[in-house]
């Protein structure tokens, strides 16, 4: 059973130190690869991979303020292999999608078929 959703956040995400003001939700990490948050982007999410973490984090200068590691459930996004993009959340229908950050910052076809897609 497949479910559509579509992703929110703010537009422009890309990763650490894209947002100064909200950096720790902004990746995932899932079987040893580094995930970025897409906005506004529709999506089937699939079946359920496993479980993501979000690294532990500190949006402020405050010691004390230090978020711990997170997990999340992954899921499969329909037409593209979970090395390009996955769902993250709770359930499928709560899902926002996440695509992998690559060394050369370039967002994979597959992915770019799918936010132009939306």
């Amino acid at each position: 059973m497949a479910f559509t959703a579509v992703g929110c956040g703010s537009k422009g995400s890309e990763g650490v130190g894209a947002n100064s003001e909200s950096v720790c939700a902004s990746d995932v990490i899932y079987e040893g690869r580094t995930y970025i948050r897409l906005s506004d982007v529709e999506f089937t999410a699939g079946q359920k991979l496993g479980t993501a973490t979000s690294p532990p984090c500190r949006d402020t200068n405050d010691q004390g303020a230090e978020v711990p590691e997170t997990s999340e459930n992954a899921y499969a996004v329909s037409g593209i292999s979970p090395d390009l993009a996955i769902a993250i959340g709770s359930s499928p229908e709560q899902a926002e999608v996440f695509r992998v950050l690559r060394s050369d910052k370039r967002i994979p076809p597959e992915v770019q078929e799918l936010i132009d897609g939306s």
